[in-house]
């Protein structure tokens, strides 16, 4: 157990850490679940006094290793109770924590452990042991693995098991090592080193301090986010700084968090469990709604002729909203559809996810406004934020009860916000990081004049809520000098439920076009119910390509000229990080898009 005087000493001043809110925490709630994870078939609780001291253990063991503060410790694997010990162990330790995705090749993990110069790496599992043993020969700063299961097969790996036995026997004669460690911690050293997912080049290190984080569990903790009687349901990977920030909302107001076996048994362990919130990123809510959409759209009878009435009058309605008029038919076809449609839609996806959902938080990447307008009329609230890992995750969030779909709330508070000339987004605050690891250059980049330059399109309302429009980088300026933004184009796109993924081109070019990608099981549900023939490859089907354009053609009637896509391909796979198109948060690599698929964009413009 945690002495109690070690406690009231942290307390005696405000936290400096996670591990300090961590011990306060396991202080108040000793006996309460912090966590839940599925073991051989049953969910297991971790108390907060379990979590607590076992972070103490291997914050120990590490130092019996000889770790020293400031020295980088890796973990590769899945989200878990494991991972989350690693982290606050290794923060216990004064080290810095360096996370790597789980699913990262092996050349990604040298990499980030490499750059980092990590002395040792957490593992969950034999895959990722072998991916650390195939660049081992590589990684001369490297001391050992730290596996969190199954046997050590040599002097280079030990379990997380003997890890913590010696730490409980370092700790018999350095009784007063820990309390000392955290004491020396200050809120500007980094705590962890967490490498961006590498959309426009080689990953960077993004230094978040331990203030870094203590701020955002004190700002989230003042708009009332994450209640201390929640149950999150966590099945992002910790290697995102969204992840992170949940993970810093957790430990400060002691709600409880149940991790998934898999993100293929989301809806299964959410209907065991019955969480109360479950943080996303937009693709999980675009699946839902294609799901649902397709499902419906394919009901026969009735029920199916309602349910393609209230999509369309949800589209009229927002057609409507955005250009500022007020159209009748679709304000009947809503009313109609509230009434006969959302309710029992809603009660439907409520129970999918356990029946005690209160709210789903969006962020990573823009959530479609048609999306979130279909979860609040199906009685499904989605709070949509936004925030980058410079910025320690959170830097904007719709406050519950008061979310204006569109937008991504206004600032946290302490964070300042600026709308440059350009249009681009510049914060200063507390979560702002301290700069990136081994980087003068892009540090001074990104933060001239004293402000972080996001890079980021957006402005703010009279409320000082902040709609983004693009990403700077990303903005299309056509032949014509013309200015498009293609995720907005993208997202309107992908709420068709055919239609997986889009890539809008056209820099330098005469007009916009795209490159496509289906979701195969709700195009082949779409060809049963409309008897369209089922031979050859889906992207070939002339129905396919009949319907996927007639999409387009909706997009286009609303867009002026040079923002219409005058030409699309549909491509043969679906998009996915193991064939490159997409980061390990299911971001968009769009460099990466436009240089593999050279040669089918090119097409598009020859005369």
């Amino acid at each position: 157990m945690i002495a109690r005087e070690e406690v009231e000493r942290a307390e005696a001043r405000p936290p400096h850490s996670l591990v300090d809110i961590l011990e306060s925490t396991a202080a108040r709630l000793a006996g309460r679940a912090a966590a839940k994870q599925k073991c051989e078939g049953r969910w297991v609780d971790t108390t907060w006094s379990e979590l607590a001291q076992r972070a103490r253990n291997v914050a120990d063991g590490l130092a019996s290793l000889g770790v020293k503060k400031g020295e980088r410790v890796a973990i590769l694997g899945e989200s878990s109770v494991e991972w989350i010990i690693a982290d606050l162990g290794g923060m216990g330790a004064a080290a810095v924590t360096v996370p790597i995705y789980q699913s990262s090749l092996p050349h990604e993990c040298r990499y980030i452990l490499e750059h980092s110069g990590a002395c040792y790496v957490f593992c969950d599992g034999q895959s990722q042991v072998d991916k650390i043993r195939e660049v081992r020969s590589e990684l001369p700063a490297l001391k050992g693995i730290i596996r969190f299961a199954g046997t050590a097969r040599d002097d280079f790996e030990r379990t997380l098991d003997s890890l913590e036995r010696a730490g409980v026997a370092f700790r018999a004669g350095n009784e007063d090592a820990h309390a000392a460690r955290l004491a020396g911690l200050s809120l500007s050293e980094p705590a962890s080193f967490i490498y961006t997912s590498g959309t426009t080049g080689k990953p960077k290190g993004v230094e978040l301090t331990h203030g870094n984080f203590v701020y955002v569990n004190e700002a989230v903790g003042r708009i009332k986010l994450v209640r201390s009687d929640d149950l999150v349901l966590l099945f992002l990977p910790m290697a995102h700084v969204f992840a992170r920030a949940i993970e810093a909302m957790w430990l400060g107001t002691g709600s409880a968090v149940a991790f998934v076996e898999s993100i293929d048994k989301v809806i299964e362990n959410a209907g065991e469990v019955r969480p109360t919130l479950m943080p996303a990123v937009p693709r999980v809510f675009e699946k839902a709604y294609n799901a649902a959409a397709s499902k419906g759209l394919t009901t026969p009878g009735l029920k199916g002729k309602l349910f393609k009435l209230a999509l369309q009058s949800l589209d009229a309605h927002l057609r409507a909203r955005e250009l500022g008029q007020r159209d009748i038919a679709s304000q009947l076809g809503m009313l109609l559809a509230k009434r006969l449609v959302f309710p029992k839609l809603g009660a439907i996806l409520a129970e999918r996810f356990g029946g005690r959902m209160r709210l789903f938080v969006s962020g990573g990447a823009p959530l479609s406004v048609k999306i979130a307008w279909f979860f609040r009329l199906a009685g499904l609230e989605i709070v949509e934020g936004y925030g980058l890992t410079e910025t320690t995750g959170p830097a904007f969030v719709n406050l519950p009860g008061r979310v204006r779909i569109g937008t991504v709330g206004p600032a946290l508070p302490g964070t300042e916000v600026r709308i440059a000339e350009d249009g681009e987004v510049l914060l200063r605050g507390a979560g702002i990081m301290k700069g990136y690891y081994a980087n003068p250059e892009a540090t001074a980049e990104a933060m001239k004049g004293g402000w972080f330059h996001t890079g980021d399109i957006g402005e703010l309302d009279r409320d000082g809520y902040l709609k983004l429009t693009d990403r700077k980088k990303d903005i299309i300026v056509t032949a014509g000098g013309k200015n498009v933004a293609p995720q907005n184009l993208e997202s309107e796109l992908k709420s068709d439920p055919l239609v997986s993924f889009v890539v809008v081109h056209g820099d330098k070019r005469k007009f916009l076009s795209a490159l496509v990608t289906l979701n195969e099981e709700n195009v082949r549900a779409w060809m049963r119910e409309n008897r369209v023939p089922q031979d050859g490859p889906l992207h070939d089907n002339p129905g396919v390509r009949a319907r996927i354009q007639s999409t387009f053609d909706a997009l286009n009637a609303r867009q002026p000229s040079y923002s219409t896509i005058k030409k699309f391909a549909i491509l043969p796979k679906d998009f996915s990080q193991q064939t490159g198109e997409l980061t390990p948060s299911l971001k968009l690599k769009r460099k990466y898009c436009t240089e593999k698929y050279k040669e089918t964009l090119d097409a598009f413009y020859v005369e």
